[in-house]
């Protein structure tokens, strides 16, 4: 193993074990989910632990997104992936079932934050939303969002960006998550359509 691998593997090991004292796979507090954020910003900024060598950006033609499994507990629960994503990438808006917590190593990823017009339950069907807040996940600056929370992602400028995108469970078993037609007034089940390079 290489020192910087090794190192890696040690800031992910302190890092987990952080979040685990302040988070369970699906509950969190607001207040605790922010001191998360915090944590990823601060290994996000660790960039020789994440760079183009071990960690390629897509090179197929029209391949916009890398995903990698960079930590993941056996039940499935506390999963950590580099985001390496090319100019192009968009997500439209959906929720995550857990808690998620994004940071930059670099570039800029546009979250654009939606808000329902009802109250209740999150369902496949008809629910408006609306966009209310647009955070641009930038180095330093990070992102959280508890289970019900909705966001779109893009990348809209410069080559490539690497981001670390933390769940409360893994988003291989995430089934009951929910994506927005471009209407914003319906919604169904998410399909994911990139593999997870482990």
């Amino acid at each position: 193993m290489s020192t910087v691998s090794a190192k890696r593997e040690q800031e992910v090991n302190d890092l987990m074990t952080y979040v685990k004292s302040l988070a369970e796979p699906v509950t969190v507090t607001r207040e605790n989910l922010n001191k998360i954020k915090g944590a990823m910003v601060d290994i996000a900024n660790r960039k020789e632990l994440w760079a183009e060598e071990e960690f390629p950006a897509p090179k197929e033609e029209g391949k916009v997104q890398n995903r990698y499994l960079i930590a993941k507990d056996d039940d499935d629960s506390y999963a950590l992936y580099l985001n390496v994503m090319h100019k192009g990438k968009y997500t439209p808006p959906h929720n995550h079932t857990t808690w998620a917590c994004v940071s930059a190593v670099e570039g800029d990823e546009y979250n654009y934050v939606y808000e329902t017009e009802e109250e209740g339950p999150l369902e496949p069907g008809e629910r408006q939303i609306n966009l209310a807040e647009t955070i641009v996940v930038q180095p330093g600056q990070g992102i959280a969002l508890l289970p019900d929370d909705i966001h779109a992602i893009a990348i809209n400028e410069g080559t490539s960006t690497r981001h670390l995108h933390l769940y409360g469970r893994a988003l291989e078993t995430l089934s009951k998550r929910l994506t927005w037609d471009k209407d914003m007034k319906t919604c169904h089940y998410f399909e994911m359509d990139v593999k997870t390079i482990k």
